[in-house]
């Protein structure tokens, strides 16, 4: 994990649900800032694991623990985070007997980092409500690598006291944490979100497929495009190592159907029309069918060799 200087604030009593990939650096993040973190894990291992590396890591001023159910990890906290890997994942963090909410005082926040449907985010936003909770959609762009930095970009749905309350203490691991609106904003730009990165990683794939059958050195001709309009992050951090036939690099392509899934079924919805996105999901289906169920997004130009 990258050091970085943390914003001085008032030390928070925080639950962070799910240590996965992203999960474990987030609350890390939130530890090392200095607050009093409490994590749950369903793998309880991970929880144990994650406190043994982060014991001591905020100084005198923060505190680290493990708790066996959503709802001991959220007693009494101010600000309950969250990254689990769907909609039901979600729920059974959330809803139930050993879910968050129950253990939730009246008035913290829930802030969810999930990839999920917006659909989930307005039950959970009325749910949470009912119980005089508040809950924020928040689902993340940056990776892991964003992750591990404390260089997320977080897209925010739901009531703005909310989104206040959480922002100083989600900065920990945010370079932007953002307000757009309506419980569900969040999730929907989140959409938005992968619809671009689908789009520009095929086109970065033919580019290169192409540029490599005529010949070309690619490294050298992203040296040259990458200085001009063809720029793109895509093509700074994921052009030579796609040339290099390396795709080990964090967010897998099972994870992207996910979230493809989700876009295509929003659409249905609101009735938008993108046979690009459609199209490229099923290039995904590919991919996965070549074994590279785990290999990143950028594996698209796997199916053009």
């Amino acid at each position: 994990m990258n050091p970085r200087t943390y914003q001085a604030i008032p030390a928070a009593r925080v639950a962070f649900l799910g240590l996965g990939v992203m999960g474990h650096p987030m609350a890390g993040h939130l530890a090392r800032a200095g607050h009093q973190v409490t994590v749950y894990n369903r793998t309880a291992a991970k929880a144990v694991a994650w406190c043994e590396e982060y014991t001591g890591a905020g100084g005198q001023g923060g505190t680290v623990h493990h708790a066996p159910t959503p709802c001991l990890a959220a007693h009494n906290a101010d600000l309950v985070f969250c990254c689990v890997g769907n909609d039901e994942d979600l729920r059974s963090v959330t809803l139930g007997g050993e879910g968050a909410f129950v253990g939730m005082k009246p008035g913290a926040v829930f802030v969810d980092h999930t990839t999920a449907s917006a659909n989930v985010a307005r039950e959970l936003y009325a749910a949470a409500r009912a119980q005089g909770l508040n809950f924020v959609d928040a689902p993340v762009s940056g990776g892991q690598a964003g992750a591990q930095n404390g260089a997320l970009t977080v897209m925010c749905g739901g009531d703005q006291a909310a989104f206040e309350a959480a922002q100083p203490v989600a900065m920990a691991f945010s370079k932007a944490f953002t307000y757009l609106g309506a419980s569900g904003a969040g999730q929907l730009a989140k959409m938005v979100n992968q619809i671009c990165i689908a789009g520009l990683v095929q086109g970065l794939a033919e580019a290169i497929a192409f540029g490599q059958k005529a010949g070309l050195d690619m490294n050298l001709v992203l040296d040259v495009i990458g200085k001009g309009a063809a720029q793109s992050w895509q093509l700074d951090n994921r052009g030579k190592t796609m040339v290099a036939d390396k795709f080990d690099f964090g967010f897998a392509v099972d994870w992207m159907r996910k979230d493809l899934g989700l876009v295509l079924d929003e659409a249905k919805r609101n009735d938008s029309s993108l046979p690009a996105t459609a199209l490229i999901d099923q290039f995904y289906a590919d991919v996965q069918r070549m074994g590279g169920r785990r290999w990143d997004t950028s594996s698209l130009i796997k199916r053009l060799r």
